[in-house]
């Protein structure tokens, strides 16, 4: 990967690589879950902790081979008191779009199999750098053979090995005693296991994937990027036949944790990302990036970017509008172009139309905010609140220095900076007086385009030449 990143912690569609496989796998209500970790260890284990509190860790200090790792974990459950019994699941904990329904699959086969080992194998077009599967004339599983262990012959298999094994857990633990190193790596090969538990007499078979790019591992960022591309067109089938209108799918991208509801429409160039949430009718873009957001039964947001807010019914967002943490829209409210948001809870039908700045504020049911107005709301060292009443109007570039209130029905003028409280049903008025200076142009800018263009309106009027007298 190249990367100070441990490769299993990067991230596709809401999710590092281990976090789907961790998904993928309690699908299966595991009795004990266990995740090997060796590069980069702290990282994943720390990771871990805040994905899945009851996921095990076990240390591979070093690395030697799969059958090592294995070994590792089953090491790691004795020493707790546990003894690996029933079925034994072995999966790779950079294969993201595995799904639990393959898993589930793979146990079902294997215990109907009565199989010592069933190993999830798939059909793929091109098996370069894959284990093979080896059968018998019958069609029993006689090997798996790793890519550079394997004749030309085997090499022409295209049926391969997932890395994903569904074991009967006391007789795996038995046999990884017996694996040894002699291979073009040096390292133990949980694959020799079959050979191990065939030779004794015991079946080994295989379960086919129904789609082969569920066991596509990761191994660099073309990799991880063609993965991401992959699940998202799954993720987008899945909200499309779920009722959701999707215009573009290839310019639209969703997390795994994006939630919707019937008749939600996706205009091209929108990002779905965390816990967001698309109530039903709602409409989102084009060009949108809304993260860890709900949006309201009916609601409109276009070109606009937002992060952990709430949209609610009716509501109209953009274009060109910045919602961040903490804002809260009520029903039929409006943050409409080039306004930003944050810390900001707006009323029932409000609106704050275009051009302004709300931060840290409370503005009540039915007001109407200027353009151009700034809740001024950091001195410098700390952050202080502004309160406007329901049914207010406040006039176009204003500055609401808090902290401050204004209460319900207030008005305030144009061009005011508001520093005091404004009583309900008051007009507030903090400007300075206008002052027209004749023959200002004429004085002080004499010859240029606006003295002339002065000269001829006056004369066109009647007024007599503008000079700087």
């Amino acid at each position: 990967m190249k990367s100070a990143r441990p490769k299993v912690l990067h991230d596709i569609c809401g999710r590092s690589l281990v976090g789907h496989v961790v998904a993928a796998s309690r699908e299966l209500d595991p009795e004990e879950l266990v995740v090997v970790v060796g590069h980069g260890r702290e990282q994943v284990t720390e990771h871990l902790a805040a994905l899945d509190a009851k996921v095990r860790t076990a240390v591979q200090a070093e690395q030697r081979g799969t059958g090592h790792a294995v070994r590792t974990a089953l090491r790691a459950l004795t020493a707790d008191g546990v003894r690996p019994a029933g079925t034994v699941v072995v999966v790779c904990g950079d294969t993201p779009l595995l799904t639990g329904e393959t898993l589930s699959d793979l146990v079902s086969a294997h215990a109907e199999q009565g199989n010592a080992v069933t190993v999830l194998s798939a059909e793929v077009p091109d098996a370069t750098g894959y284990g093979r599967i080896v059968r018998s004339e019958d069609g029993a599983v006689t090997a798996i053979v790793e890519h550079k262990d394997a004749t030309e012959e085997q090499r022409a298999v295209r049926e391969i090995n997932s890395g994903v094994f569904a074991f009967d857990g006391r007789l795996l633990a038995e046999a990884l005693g017996r694996i040894g190193t002699d291979n073009s790596q040096g390292e133990e090969y949980l694959t020799d296991v079959l050979g191990i538990l065939r030779a004794q007499g015991h079946r080994v078979g295989a379960c086919v994937a129904g789609d082969h790019r569920e066991i596509v591992g990761i191994n660099n960022r073309v990799q991880l990027a063609e993965a991401r591309r992959l699940l998202n067109e799954r993720l987008l089938r899945r909200a499309m036949l779920a009722g959701v209108t999707v215009v573009d799918p290839a310019t639209t991208w969703l997390d795994v944790t994006v939630t919707y509801e019937p008749d939600a429409l996706v205009h091209p160039g929108t990002q779905l990302l965390g816990s967001t949430r698309l109530g039903a009718g709602c409409e989102v873009g084009p060009n949108c990036r809304l993260a860890d957001t709900v949006v309201g039964e009916g609601a409109v947001v276009s070109n606009a970017v937002t992060d952990s807010a709430e949209i609610g019914p009716g509501a109209s967002v953009g274009p060109y509008a910045y919602l961040r943490p903490g804002t809260r829209l009520g029903p039929r409210s409006k943050a409409g172009t080039y306004v930003e948001m944050k810390n900001a809870e707006v009323g029932e039908g409000t609106k704050v139309p275009h051009l302004s700045y709300v931060g840290d504020a409370t503005i009540g049911e039915h007001s109407n905010i200027g353009a151009a107005s700034v809740f001024v709301n950091y001195d410098g060292v700390n952050k202080h609140h502004t309160t406007i009443g329901s049914h207010c109007r406040t006039g176009s570039d204003n500055m609401f220095v808090a902290p401050v209130t204004v209460g319900d029905g207030a008005y305030t003028a144009a061009g005011s900076v508001i520093t005091k409280d404004v009583p309900p049903g008051s007009l507030a008025v903090a400007r300075g007086q206008q002052r027209n200076i004749a023959g200002w142009v004429a004085r002080k800018r004499p010859g240029s385009a606006a003295a002339r263009a002065a000269q001829a309106a006056a004369e066109e009027s009647g007024d007599g030449p503008v000079t700087g007298g």
